[in-house]
């Protein structure tokens, strides 16, 4: 599979997650440092400015603080997204191709010979119960998540933005082709109780169900099987092989390259990207 992350952007984001600590760090010493200065005349002006002061670092803290905090959990919090997906598609085509950090809200867009898919990850762990379009999260205070800033949100709408996001770049190249959405949770400790989702909710920890590993496995079964039914008269040979995928594995690289070059390499102007391969 060959991966392609925007470097760039993971770089970037944390230098700023880790200058945004240290910023809110600084900001709740010299709240400290004024809490606890000896009081004055209160009609004293330098008595005055630090009352001021004092009452306005403590939003600023609280503020930057709970920034810090959602910083942290998307771009520092291990395991990193982009691994743990990776590690859960060990096995699938050699040909597929997964861009990460390229396409916001779709931050991460797999080209596999199963389809298109748009996935949307969450990091909270624990258990979570999915019914149609309710997620509910079991356990846990609130307030206490909010402070965290591990909130769920709505992942099903994220995860339908991001699939519709990424239709319309496929537009222009292949209007035909379908993008599913997908909601990865990455953390090995989370857990899933799921009933007629209207999107896929899937663990990138292979030992337990729903998993992506067996996700994809098992899309690609049906997938044959139907193609298989179909041209069960027909005589087989590398066509019939082949047309057992939504996408032929010879033209995913095609499908790729013409995605690369309307939305990546257009956009920044690189005429290379960085390639892994596994």
């Amino acid at each position: 599979m060959r991966v392609e992350t925007n470097w760039k952007l993971v770089r970037r984001n944390k230098r700023i997650t880790q200058y945004l600590f240290y910023f809110s760090f600084g900001v709740l010493i010299v709240g400290l440092v004024l809490g606890f200065r000896p009081p004055d005349r209160i009609d004293d002006p330098d008595t005055a400015a630090a009352l001021l002061l004092q009452t306005l670092v403590l939003p600023v803290a609280v503020a930057t603080s709970l920034i810090s905090v959602r910083m942290t959990n998307q771009w520092l919090r291990q395991p990193r997204p982009e691994s743990a997906i990776k590690d859960a598609l060990k096995g699938i085509n050699k040909k597929s191709v997964i861009y990460n950090y390229y396409h916001s809200p779709a931050r991460h867009v797999l080209i596999c010979p199963q389809g298109v898919f748009a996935m949307v990850t969450r990091f909270q762990d624990g258990l979570f119960v999915i019914n149609g379009d309710r997620w509910e999260r079991v356990g846990g205070m609130r307030l206490l998540r909010f402070l965290r800033g591990d909130n769920l949100g709505n992942p099903a709408d994220d995860a339908k933005r991001a699939a519709a996001h990424v239709k319309e770049l496929l537009s222009p190249i292949a209007p035909d082709i379908e993008v599913e959405p997908l909601v990865v949770f990455t953390d090995p400790r989370a857990r899933l109780e799921v009933t007629n989702p209207s999107v896929p909710a899937l663990l990138t920890n292979d030992k337990q169900e729903p998993n992506l590993k067996d996700y994809m496995r098992e899309l690609a079964q049906k997938q044959k099987q139907s193609v298989d039914t179909v041209t069960a008269p027909k005589k087989k040979g590398k066509s019939r092989q082949d047309s057992g995928s939504a996408i032929p594995p010879d033209e995913i690289e095609k499908l790729a390259t013409a995605f690369e070059d309307l939305t990546l390499k257009a956009a920044s102007g690189k005429k290379k990207l960085t390639d892994q391969h596994e």
